[in-house]
């Protein structure tokens, strides 16, 4: 399995977790993400993936962030293990200018 298909596949997993924790259903979060009743059953069976703008609108409902969200990828020599490093590095003034980012992205 090639890094992509990994992030994929991880991100489908991550967001049924999420869901299943929440007791929502793909069609209830689906909607209340302002989607058709089947975006979230498109997502979670492969069919498709959510643009950027809308991966942070999911996970702006489950309150978590881009760091928890993808917590439970493995390996060190990854896109987020060097985004996580980064972040880590950031002064809690940056990391509210992130954020304040983040909410503007997704409020747009």
């Amino acid at each position: 399995m090639d890094e992509v298909q990994q992030y994929e596949r991880y991100l489908r997993e991550r967001i049924t977790a999420l869901r299943s924790q929440k007791g929502v259903s793909e069609h209830r979060l689906s909607l209340e993400l302002g989607k058709s009743g089947s975006y979230i059953r498109s997502i979670t069976s492969g069919a498709t993936m959510p643009s950027m703008k809308e991966l942070f609108n999911i996970m702006a409902y489950f309150e978590v962030s881009p760091a928890e969200f993808f917590a439970g990828l493995q390996g060190t020599n990854t896109l987020r293990a060097a985004l996580t490093e980064k972040l880590r590095e950031l002064s809690d003034e940056d990391l509210e200018k992130v954020s304040l980012f983040i909410g503007w992205i997704t409020k747009a």
